[in-house]
């Protein structure tokens, strides 16, 4: 019994004396302790715009089976409230399908950039009982014409002359717009300024116009709901919502006048062509950037981009941390190369490699307190 009662203690400092030992090993600077030992769990939080909404939630089961320490939390909540809160910097990200304004530009307590995420389009979509398919032919005026209140009935000539062989009633349209502060608005009413001269003076563009006529609701999802529960009506979605819902859709004239092009797809990266060649650098100003009625036979006229807002110093926002900010940084460099997989399933165009190149130069720029986060970034298997 004596002899164990040494034994012991004399062993209990030896195993004070070898933890003390090997807590006192330097580590060399050269080998990197392993992440999931290194970092906790980390929330990355974002808001906006509800267009690429079902691309993001995809994202958020996708990147927590590679990444199990991160977790995605994403308010679809409209461009323009994202826009506030990446601006009040009470989420890490903001998603807009507009671009910043200069005015929302100057707002920010320091430089931001825009990092293209998907491309999409918005379809006018419309519940006529007569006319359960899609395939409703409508030019760019005439859409104008309807969201102005100027066209009534879904029977007006001029609906009628390009429509022959449909059998359109004689009953009056609703329109239905959004009532948040919306991307998806400022793409439609974009595209509405360029077609029609009385939309411009009279209402213009932006993420909240004041409408002329019918019922608002919001996000793409409330839109949609409201379409398909409300018989005569017309709305605008984005595609991924049309197909995901199955709603009827218009075939829209093309900006060359010689054909009414599906929304498509493949219609949509027809719009997107060349035109992203000369896109400005992530911190400039994306104002005037727009695949708007694009030219060609076959390009769908209301094509956009989607956006993520960050800082590009992410330090600025007080709630980010170095950890989150590199955790930030390789979701981001992830959703633009890996996450693209998920985009055509599910109606969005994915991003042509001349994009996700220019993304990436933009994510090489970012720091936190000055310091370089392009070690963070991630590049596809």
């Amino acid at each position: 019994m004596v002899k164990t009662k040494q034994l012991f203690v004399i062993a209990a400092p030896l195993a004070v004396i070898g933890l003390l030992l090997v807590a006192s090993i330097a580590i060399p600077a050269n080998i990197r302790v392993p992440q999931a030992f290194a970092q906790g769990q980390v929330t990355l939080n974002g808001a906006g715009a509800t267009f690429p909404f079902p691309l993001i939630d995809t994202w958020r089961v996708q990147y927590a089976k590679e990444n199990p320490n991160v977790s995605l939390n994403y308010q679809s909540i409209g461009s323009g409230g994202g826009i506030k809160q990446f601006t009040a910097m009470t989420v890490d990200f903001g998603a807009s399908d507009a671009p910043l304004s200069e005015t929302q530009r100057s707002a920010l307590k320091s430089t931001a950039v825009h990092i293209p995420e998907t491309i999409g389009s918005v379809v006018a979509a419309y519940n006529i009982p007569e006319v359960p398919n899609k395939g409703l032919k409508l030019t760019g005026p005439i859409l104008a014409d309807i969201f102005l209140g100027k066209i009534k009935k879904w029977d007006d000539p001029q609906i009628k002359q390009i429509n022959p062989d449909l059998q359109l009633p004689s009953q009056d349209i609703t329109v239905v717009h959004r009532a948040d502060g919306s991307g998806t608005s400022f793409v439609f009413t974009n595209y509405l300024s360029l077609v029609s001269k009385d939309w411009n003076d009279q209402v213009g563009k932006g993420t909240a116009v004041p409408w002329p006529t019918g019922i608002a609701a919001p996000g793409n999802e409330g839109v949609a709901n409201s379409v398909k529960n409300t018989p005569y009506s017309i709305g605008y979605v984005e595609l991924a919502y049309a197909l995901t819902t199955k709603m009827p859709y218009a075939f829209l004239q093309n900006k060359d006048g010689n054909n009414f092009v599906e929304p498509t797809l493949e219609t949509t990266k027809n719009a997107v062509g060349n035109m992203t060649s000369s896109l400005p650098k992530g911190e400039e100003s994306w104002e005037s950037v727009s695949l708007l009625n694009a030219p060609g036979h076959d390009s769908y006229p209301i094509a956009s981009f989607s956006y993520l807002l960050l800082y590009k110093d992410l330090s600025t926002n007080p709630s980010i941390d170095e950890q989150k900010a590199r955790e930030l940084v390789k979701f981001v460099s992830w959703a633009i190369t890996s996450g693209q997989k998920s985009s055509e399933q599910l109606g969005y165009v994915p991003l042509p490699q001349t994009v996700v190149d220019h993304n990436m130069e933009t994510l090489k720029g970012l720091t936190y307190k000055g310091t370089s986060l392009s070690d963070s970034m991630v590049t596809p298997q």
